[in-house]
């Protein structure tokens, strides 16, 4: 298994070597991880990056599912950022196009996640209170109608690239949800955003559809992918340079 693995996995040298200009988040590769039987095997590359070898195995710390598509630390590789996912993902494309989705919240983490973070006091409140998954189970009032309208009209904003329609309706959902649900939509819109923005980059390159889910009603996290992938493509289009710099598009994306 170990040597398919290697051979699957350096796979993504060739898919990146097309696509790596599209933005700076595709420069690197990072180690990935594959979960199994209640066990992670890590597979790194060498200090030039050419290609991959395995590094050990360890017990998985969590339940890793079938499917799952992760970025996160690991404890047992020294903290650093890994790829987590399970062996199907290399059965097509989309699931190689998938692990560079996971790159770029690698490299969001290696060069300004943590300071962003640091200055949201919703995560500040979360790490307070010692609450680590505050990313996925904040409890933001995505059926709230409040939410529902100014959010579907910005999509369609975008989409138009209505610029007055973009600033009124971001206004809206700012005087609308307050600080700390406003400071966790902008931010699930940088960070899943820019990986699906991303994504959807690759994906044109070899011809295939647009990842879309999330723009359609019932809203949930995953609008947030939809919704911060169409306000960059805005940003794109007014200025290529801007989703270049990935801290000040934070910033851009959280002003008003």
């Amino acid at each position: 298994m170990v040597a398919r693995t290697i051979q699957q996995l350096n796979k993504i040298q060739d898919i990146k070597a097309q696509v790596q200009g599209i933005h700076p988040a595709l420069e690197k590769i990072y180690p990935v991880v594959m979960g199994k039987n209640n066990h992670l095997l890590i597979y790194d590359v060498n200090q030039a990056q050419e290609a991959y070898h395995f590094i050990k195995t360890v017990p998985s710390p969590m339940p890793i599912p079938v499917g799952t598509r992760a970025a996160f630390p690991l404890e047992s590789y020294g903290q650093r950022i890994t790829c987590v996912v399970t062996p199907e993902i290399f059965d097509a494309l989309d699931g190689y196009i998938t692990i560079l989705h996971e790159f770029v919240h690698c490299f969001q983490y290696e060069t300004c996640e943590h300071r962003l973070k640091m200055s949201l006091d919703v995560a500040k409140r979360a790490q307070e209170t010692g609450n680590s998954m505050w990313e996925i189970d904040y409890p933001f009032p995505y059926n709230g109608l409040d939410f529902i309208r100014p959010y579907s009209e910005f999509l369609d904003a975008t989409q138009k690239k209505d610029v007055q329609k973009i600033q009124s309706t971001r206004k809206q959902l700012k005087t609308y949800l307050g600080i700390h649900d406003y400071e966790y939509m902008v931010w699930q819109e940088w960070k899943e955003g820019l990986a699906r923005w991303v994504e959807n980059q690759v994906r044109e390159h070899f011809g295939l559809a647009a990842s879309t889910k999330g723009f359609n009603q019932p809203y949930s996290r995953v609008t947030f992918y939809a919704g911060g992938s169409a306000y960059i493509d805005y940003f794109a289009s007014e200025d290529p340079r801007v989703v270049m710099e990935i801290e000040g598009l934070f910033k851009k994306m959280a002003a008003i």
